[in-house]
């Protein structure tokens, strides 16, 4: 009985530089057919036949390409196969043996083409036990024409070897050339872990017709489970491609009903528009992806909004804000140029408003050039007004956004505010009062009744522009967890400060030397009145613009809100009067106060909505 044995798999025979005999292994076969070596110590099988090509065991490269190994000739020749390949260790003496595996992948290359796309992904077993699961040759070299080694321990107990190399359909199919998956194997040795008893004689009690039994059994068993697995990975393959056209299909139908007002950009357009998406041109990132700064043929100036794949915006939500905002033209929203829908590319391409956000001037490293004096910011809280209103009434299609809050508002060059990001909004239908839909938004800007129910009407969108204005007045962000307890949630400070007649030390004391008491504490009036729990007491936008730009003089407000919780304030509950009264524009009034529940704005439940922060 036999003890060791060595294949140079795909050449001929060959002596290692450690001084091992490689038996050559360059005979063809056919689909489903075997070979045993002229020595019968060892045999091989194939399974299956590339579709469209004729049968082909190897694949070849030059030695002069293995520059880091002195057994080039070892890797110069491999043994391919589109399905099951397996070698069989014939009469060898029981006990346990190291099989070691040489790979190299020579077929996919290493280059800046497309023949570098490729990748072939296949299964090792030694005698039945799964030693390498989607194994790929060159992702574990670290290249191609790379040689790398694998060894196992294993253990003969019937005097046979098996090793199964085994296609499971993952991959790449047909690149770089039709032939190039299935398992690739450069070369064998297998040695025992024990002193042999007896060495190098021909196994006299292995018999040829008991060696073609048991190979003949292997290739029935391997054929079926081939079969078995292509027919699988065909149904699978044909229902994603059949549901990726359907999904295909439904973008182009919707991107056809606007192309007429949009440029369709290709991806190569937007790969030199930004420097290919070179880091300095980056303006920001996100949930959704990266921003970058791009510049168009034309010579104009775009922010090119690129949907990541990691990104919570599915497809469908790309397709939901280029057809909300191609909808849609105002002063006070961002303007959209174009779009890219190219493979699994998704773009947005934006006028570019190099003043960043209202958060980042708010909130972030402010820009010297970015002063937000009281006059500017009163503008600005007018300005978002004006861009809801003519959303909700005004615009051919009825859009609530879903998402006001401070980082979706851009500002131009005059500081003018541009509502952006229409990833989450909602076009509602005219005869419709409100749907009820998954929430999604950012926690801190969510009215109660679409947090807890999933309520949605314009409501929602006023209660954020309610918190967005006290933001835009204060000079702060709706929760700062660094503030003393009784200011860390700015809607629960700012009733507090309005029961005990203080509303002005709200006010961010930067716009000291240029703020109007009566604006200030009408804007502050105005948030009051449109964070309030119930939605029917909240104004339309409409009127929101009239009550900031002092068309309306007084503002009415419920005495009681819909909402109480056991948060616990340092002032007293107001009486249960369900009449009305007004907001004070000055310190002298009072009216009751507001509790709006904890659970919107605790950390501990930021789970209930997912946030789509730019």
């Amino acid at each position: 009985m036999d003890s060791h044995f060595a294949i140079n798999c795909g050449g001929s025979q060959t002596t290692s530089q450690q001084g091992i005999d490689y038996e050559r292994d360059n005979e063809t076969l056919d689909p489903a057919s075997f070979y045993v070596s002229d020595t019968l110590k060892w045999g091989v099988s194939n399974t299956g036949q590339f579709q469209g090509t004729p049968p082909h065991n190897f694949t070849e490269s030059s030695p002069s390409q293995f520059t880091n190994t002195l057994d080039a000739e070892l890797y110069q020749m491999a043994r391919l196969s589109p399905s099951s390949l397996r070698y069989y260790g014939l009469g060898l003496e029981n006990g346990p043996y190291t099989v070691k595996l040489h790979f190299a992948e020579i077929d996919i290359r290493d280059t800046e083409s497309w023949m570098s796309i490729g990748r072939r992904v296949f299964d090792v077993s030694v005698q039945g036990n799964k030693v390498l699961t989607n194994f790929n040759i060159q992702k574990e070299a670290g290249g191609s024409f790379i040689p790398v080694e694998r060894s196992f321990g294993t253990n003969v107990t019937e005097n046979f070897l098996e090793i199964h190399f085994f296609w499971t359909g993952k991959g790449t199919c047909c690149i770089t050339k039709p032939g190039t998956y299935g398992p690739l194997i450069s070369a064998i040795s297998v040695t025992s872990d024990f002193t042999p008893t007896v060495t190098d004689r021909p196994p006299s009690n292995f018999p040829r017709k008991k060696l073609k039994s048991r190979l003949a059994i292997g290739i029935i068993l391997g054929g079926i489970a081939a079969v078995l697995t292509c027919f699988v990975f065909i149904i699978l393959w044909r229902r994603r491609v059949r549901k990726s056209l359907e999904a295909r299909s439904q973008e182009q139908e919707a991107l056809r009903g606007i192309q007429a007002k949009l440029n369709i950009f290709s991806y190569t357009d937007m790969k030199n528009a930004t420097s290919d998406f070179h880091e300095e041109n980056k303006l920001g990132q996100g949930g959704y992806g990266k921003v970058h700064k791009g510049i168009l043929p034309d010579g104009k100036l775009v922010a090119v909004k690129q949907l990541s794949s990691e990104s919570k915006q599915g497809k469908c939500e790309f397709i939901n804000e280029v057809i909300a905002i191609s909808a849609v033209q105002h002063r006070n929203l961002v303007e959209l140029h174009g779009c890219c829908v190219e493979g699994e590319h998704r773009i947005l391409v934006y006028e570019c408003l190099e003043n960043n956000s209202l958060a980042q001037a708010l909130f972030g490293n402010k820009k010297p050039e970015v002063h937000l004096d009281w006059p500017t910011r009163h503008k600005i809280c007018i300005g978002i007004a004006r861009g809801l209103a003519y959303l909700h009434e005004e615009s051919s299609v009825r859009i609530v956004h879903r998402d006001i809050k401070a980082s979706n508002i851009l500002l131009d060059n005059s500081l003018n505010p541009k509502i952006a990001d229409f990833g989450l909004a909602k076009l509602f239908d005219e005869t419709k009062t409100h749907i009820s839909t998954r929430v999604a938004g950012t926690i801190g800007y969510l009215a109660p009744e679409y947090a807890l129910r999933g309520h949605l009407t314009e409501k929602a969108d006023v209660f954020s522009f309610g918190v967005v204005a006290l933001e835009v007045v204060s000079g702060r962000s709706n929760t700062e967890t660094t503030l003393p307890r009784e200011s860390v949630y700015l809607l629960e400070w700012a009733w507090q400060l309005h029961e005990k007649e203080r509303l002005l030390e709200l006010m961010d004391p930067q716009l000291r030397p240029t703020y109007i008491e009566e604006e200030v504490l009408r804007v502050i009036g105005v948030a009051l009145l449109c964070t309030q729990a119930s939605p029917a007491m909240r104004p339309s936008m409409s009127r929101v613009v009239a009550m900031l730009t002092s068309d309306v003089e007084e503002i009415p407000v419920a005495s009681q809100p819909g909402y109480i919780t056991d948060w616990q304030y340092n002032n007293h509950l107001a009486s249960q009067d369900s009449g009305s009264t007004s907001i004070a524009l000055t310190p002298q009034r009072r009216s009751t106060e507001i509790l709006l529940p904890v659970a919107l704005f605790s950390p501990e439940n930021e789970d209930i909505t997912p946030s789509m922060i730019p």
